[in-house]
């Protein structure tokens, strides 16, 4: 069996995570993505395609667009419905989307001949997206009765929504954000896939206790809320905080092998946790997050510190003054990801998906 990728980027490395899953299960899996990873992730297949880029003068560029036709909030304001629909907001995003798909033909459509991609078995489109915005190679797809799946991590769906021309083609659209499934009827739960054994778990705590955050955006994440409950235990505390902030991959983990303590986020905008929670877990360091009612009640074995603005200097005071109980809460984060996130688990997750929809 042969299966594709298609993703803008290879954000947290995952692309290259299930390409050893299907790999390993005698199955041919290749990744396309848009543009290079900038947090220096490898990729396979990688298009280096024009007008989109996740450079800080092209964000800033695109917010400026966003905020002049979308209103104050721009595209961080969350979009309505279940499922949320995206649509452009003005005719200069119509027609930019429109110059867009025409200029990237002389991209895609050479590298569909050259790399076969007509020719795969399944077809993966993470962030609910192919090339094209009016959906051109999912409606070929669909044609050549090709099985089609797409995967939603979060902002894609509250702040773009589906784009109706490619989620018309898709059999199963699947995400790791628990509170995704409430705004897209039918949608699956899938755990992150990790590659858990490749790190050895923490075996006793550092001098001094050390807390990290790690942010590629402050707002989503409560991050100021962090930073300050962090500073004051350094004054009360005699604590080390490490706060990472859009730096690359290897430095990162780098960074939180140094850590006793993750903070992930403390905004009720995604509550829950991502890539950043498993790798700390992965270490065996002690997580904390904000975890909602509805959260909590999904997966009620969770290891994590429930924190919120409120609460947050609180608990961790807690873990700090407790050394004992934090290096055994490490412990368990360590076994927990590794039960639900390991790369053999999360495979026979998405294979039994695979059967329920007649792929062999």
């Amino acid at each position: 069996m042969k299966i594709l990728y298609i993703s803008p980027e290879n954000t947290v490395g995952t692309l290259g995570l299930w390409q050893r899953i299907h790999r390993e299960r005698g199955n041919e899996c290749r990744t396309i993505t848009y543009f290079p990873s900038d947090t220096g992730f490898p990729d396979d297949i990688c298009l280096n395609l024009p007008l989109i880029s996740p450079s800080p003068g092209f964000i800033r560029l695109r917010n400026w667009v966003y905020t002049h036709t979308k209103g104050p909030l721009g595209d961080v304001h969350e979009v309505p419905g279940n499922p949320p629909v995206w649509q452009p907001g003005s005719w200069a995003e119509q027609i930019f989307f429109s110059f867009r798909d025409w200029l990237w033909r002389f991209w895609v459509e050479p590298a569909i001949e050259k790399y076969g991609l007509l020719d795969y078995d399944v077809y993966h489109l993470e962030w609910g997206l192919e090339f094209y915005r009016n959906g051109s190679l999912v409606k070929r797809l669909a044609q050549l009765g090709k099985p089609i799946l797409a995967t939603y991590h979060g902002q894609d769906m509250r702040h773009r929504g589906v784009v109706p021309a490619v989620d018309q083609h898709v059999q199963l659209s699947l995400s790791s954000e628990y509170d995704l499934l409430a705004r897209y009827p039918g949608m699956r739960y899938l755990f992150l896939p990790y590659d858990v054994q490749a790190h050895a778990s923490a075996t006793e705590l550092h001098h001094p206790i050390t807390l990290c955050h790690a942010t590629r955006n402050r707002f989503a994440k409560g991050s100021d809320a962090i930073i300050a409950a962090c500073e004051a235990l350094e004054r009360s505390h005699g604590i080390r905080f490490i706060l990472i902030e859009n730096r690359p991959h290897e430095e990162v983990m780098a960074l939180k092998r140094q850590a006793d303590i993750y903070i992930d986020q403390v905004s009720d905008v995604a509550p829950g946790y991502g890539m950043n929670s498993i790798e700390a877990m992965a270490l065996g360091i002690a997580c904390c997050s904000l975890m909602n009612e509805e959260y909590q009640a999904f997966m009620p074995d969770h290891p994590f510190v429930n924190v919120t603005p409120d609460n947050l200097l609180g608990q961790l005071t807690a873990l700090v003054e407790q050394p004992a109980a934090l290096l055994k809460r490490g412990e368990r984060c360590r076994q927990w990801v590794q039960a639900h996130h390991s790369l053999e688990v999360v495979g026979d997750q998405l294979y039994d998906y695979y059967r329920e929809l007649g792929i062999q």
